[in-house]
């Protein structure tokens, strides 16, 4: 094969791979992909810019995605994760109790408020207005590390793995009554 030949080739081969990469930054080709869509800029904008989307790439019954970029202590988190109705609907619920009920104690949330506004080691999260006993703190730390809420990582640090940052986020909007 001549150099031109091989040229064109590894040319046709790039071009492939970037429409390849372009049509993921455009659009979802599974659950979990997510398009990189602007939010609204000016008030003439679509308000359900994310739900409309959504329903124009799930088709009936729909779908669930929920996505966030947060700027924490860490470092930047983006993440976003889709279901379709019937995935939801079909799973087993019960088995996501230990998860949500880690998250049913006021000390554990404020384990893990403190925990991702920068708080990291136990002497830290101990000094802590109500957070009781040590032997109380320990208990509540390794609930939630059990349950995937925080990692526990040398000597007494915790941290909030970045895959649970959007989620626990969410979780709290959820939980807020709507006026």
């Amino acid at each position: 094969m001549d150099d031109s030949a091989e040229i064109r080739r590894l040319l046709a081969e790039l071009s492939d791979r970037l429409g390849k990469l372009e049509a993921l930054a455009t659009g979802p080709t599974a659950p979990g992909s997510s398009p990189r869509q602007p939010p609204p800029t000016t008030a003439t904008d679509d308000v359900f810019w994310a739900l409309n989307a959504l329903k124009a790439r799930v088709p009936h019954p729909g779908g669930v995605v929920y996505a966030g970029a947060v700027a924490t202590v860490a470092g930047p988190v983006e993440w976003q994760i889709g279901y379709t109705t019937d995935q939801l609907l079909e799973s087993d619920w019960t088995t996501l109790a230990p998860s949500i009920s880690a998250l049913g104690h006021p000390v554990r949330l404020s384990l893990l408020h403190a925990i991702i506004s920068g708080v990291t080691t136990v002497a830290e999260l101990g000094a802590g207005e109500g957070m009781g006993t040590t032997g109380q703190l320990y208990h509540h730390l390794s609930q939630l590390v059990a349950a995937g809420w925080l990692l526990a990582g040398g000597r007494g640090h915790y941290s909030v793995p970045p895959e649970r940052v959007v989620p626990l986020l969410i979780i709290l909007s959820a939980a807020r009554r709507v006026l």
